[in-house]
């Protein structure tokens, strides 16, 4: 064999090689964009204007949350205009936030509490909010807490929840101011 013809069938594996390599790139991309959908189906958070009926009132801002595969509703917004994902729970008094994102954050760690989770007891800390959005809603000076947590996923508690009309149907659900 000569001498062009190993450096062609060398070139002919690299060639090969690299589209090998760059389909199994844009595979992994592909699955990894999926998993982050299947997990917050709400990364960009479906806005819909409902006139008041009867009236000259202007428009309701409503917004239209769709469950992740695990029934869960899940949403991105902004802490302190930092992007954040939000886990919807009305079982959480209070805004909750993994201990993780507190310098990301902007957050000041105030006095230690006892907080009563799913998972027994727990040590965190009182906070302020100066922010936070979900669409177009925006709430200011909110009381949260700081928790030990191994996500960076942040319970919406019910001291945000509840300054809105929540409506569930099928795995919908639709929050209004």
């Amino acid at each position: 064999m000569s001498d062009d013809a190993k450096v062609q069938r060398r070139l002919g594996l690299v060639m090969w090689l690299l589209a090998w390599g760059l389909a199994l790139a844009l595979l992994t991309w592909y699955f990894l964009q999926k998993q982050a959908q299947d997990y917050n189906p709400n990364q960009q958070v479906q806005t819909l204007d409902v006139q008041t009926s009867g009236t000259q009132a202007p428009s309701t801002q409503t917004i239209v949350l769709k469950q992740n595969r695990q029934g869960h509703y899940v949403a991105s917004g902004e802490i302190n205009s930092k992007p954040v994902v939000f886990l919807l729970d009305t079982g959480a008094s209070l805004v909750a936030i993994p201990e993780g994102l507190v310098d990301e954050l902007d957050l000041v760690t105030g006095q230690q509490i006892s907080l009563n989770t799913a998972a027994g007891t727990v040590t965190g800390y009182r906070t302020r909010v100066k922010n936070l959005s979900l669409g177009p809603f925006t709430l200011y000076d909110l009381d949260a807490v700081i928790m030990p947590a191994d996500s960076n996923e942040i319970l919406l508690g019910m001291n945000v929840l509840r300054q809105f009309e929540l409506t569930q149907r099928g795995s919908k659900m639709t929050i209004r101011r």
